[in-house]
């Protein structure tokens, strides 16, 4: 047979059989149902499948339009409705099985569009991280900044797809979020107990000595906001660093070899003694200080405490088991350092006695500018008193001797000894 025949025999015979099945199919959806066919509780007896098809999804879109699937989260609620409620079927196929009377039911899935975005959102918009209430300590204003502990909330992103799903199988209704909450473990009462005014001491200047303090106020401004946690040692030369011109420090008065004279960083020390005096009335235990070889005029004796380039040093160790914070300002001739922190049943005071006193001695002179008078070197000694309740410790804390100034008396050229 021609190969040509042969084709065209197929193909008339493929034709055939496309013809045959459409037509097959058109008259099973053209044809009617058989009367008394109740499909998913709809009467669709009498119908083309094609129209029961239509008249089940119409049905289906009617109940969506009925019903509200909620969120309930904390005090929100969350709703939703057809179209964001929908379904999926199947009908166009499973009606091609229906050829008698009867009632049949045909699985329709509800589902929430965007699903898995719609519970991401939620929980996150639910969720956060516990933080516990925290103090900010401020170099300025007022000493600390207090803020409010956060309860750590997390939603149960599994439990609330599971109920999402039960609800849309079981009539809709409304769904709780499941919330695990993480309460903080310190109160806002506690940080202010851990961050109250211990103690302080204050000091005073000659605000007029522009140079003095310009040194005064550079060395307290490094110390200021200083927060020493439990155990530290504080240096003051490590907090102030070193006092040079290239970092501000000024010419002032300082004590040399038993001389008043004038240094670059005058008036630090005052800044380190006011500071000593301040750390053992809150309670610190000092570990080095130095006294001056003369008196100083801002503290009485035995309660100065000398630095100087990098091995004269002013140390303590904060003894306690929470973290002090120091704060220090200077201005209007006033130097005032404040310790805070916990605030112990202790009380502490300082008390000085002069055990002797050291008369000067005079040299002479024929150069009447330089006379000068002399003053008194002392000896020393300083007490630590603590009260506690009923109790008084008194302890020492240091012997110190200061030597005089020497008089320079002024005589005549021809009356010199």
């Amino acid at each position: 047979m021609n190969k040509k025949i042969c084709k065209k025999i197929k193909y008339a015979v493929y034709m055939l059989a496309l013809t045959a099945g459409i037509i097959i199919f058109s008259c099973a959806f053209s044809c009617r149902l058989p009367s008394d066919v109740i499909i998913n509780g709809v009467t669709v007896g009498g119908l083309t499948r094609a129209e029961a098809v239509e008249k089940l999804r119409e049905g289906q879109i009617e109940y969506l339009k009925s019903k509200t699937l909620e969120i309930e989260a904390e005090e929100i609620v969350y709703s939703f409705t057809y179209p964001e409620i929908n379904f999926s079927e199947s009908y166009g196929r499973d009606i091609k099985e229906v050829n008698k009377s009867g009632k049949y039911t045909f699985e329709t899935r509800y589902y929430l569009c965007g699903k898995n975005e719609v519970i991401s959102g939620i929980c996150a918009a639910h969720s956060r991280e516990m933080s516990e209430p925290y103090a900010i300590f401020n170099a300025d204003g007022s000493p600390f900044t207090y803020i409010e502990g956060v309860e750590g909330v997390k939603a149960d992103k599994d439990k609330l797809t599971k109920d999402i799903n039960a609800a849309l199988k079981g009539g809709f209704g409304r769904v709780a979020v499941s919330l695990t909450r993480t309460p903080y473990t310190r109160s806002l009462a506690d940080i202010k107990a851990s961050t109250r005014y211990i103690s302080g001491y204050t000091t005073y200047y000659d605000r007029e000595n522009y140079n003095r303090s310009q040194n005064i106020a550079l060395a307290a401004a490094a110390v200021n906001g200083t927060i020493l946690s439990a155990g530290e040692t504080f240096s003051f030369n490590n907090v102030v660093g070193e006092r040079t011109r290239e970092r501000g420090y000024l010419t002032a008065k300082i004590i040399e070899n038993g001389e008043f004279t004038q240094g670059v960083g005058g008036g630090v020390c005052q800044v380190s003694t006011t500071l000593y005096n301040a750390a053992l009335l809150s309670g610190m235990s000092v570990t080095e200080y130095h006294p001056h070889s003369l008196a100083v005029s801002y503290v009485p004796p035995s309660r100065d405490a000398m630095v100087s380039g990098k091995y004269f040093d002013l140390k303590f160790v904060n003894a306690q088991k929470t973290p002090v914070y120091i704060r220090a300002k200077a201005s209007g001739g006033s130097l005032k350092i404040s310790f805070y922190g916990v605030h112990s049943e202790r009380e502490y005071s300082i008390e000085t006695e002069v055990t002797k006193s050291i008369p000067p001695p005079v040299t002479y002179t024929d150069n009447p500018q330089k006379a000068r008078a002399g003053k008194n070197g002392t000896q020393s000694q300083s007490f630590l008193v603590i009260n506690c309740k009923d109790e008084q410790t008194r302890i020492l804390l240091r012997k110190d001797t200061y030597l005089p100034v020497a008089g320079v008396e002024y005589v005549a050229t021809n009356r010199l000894p």
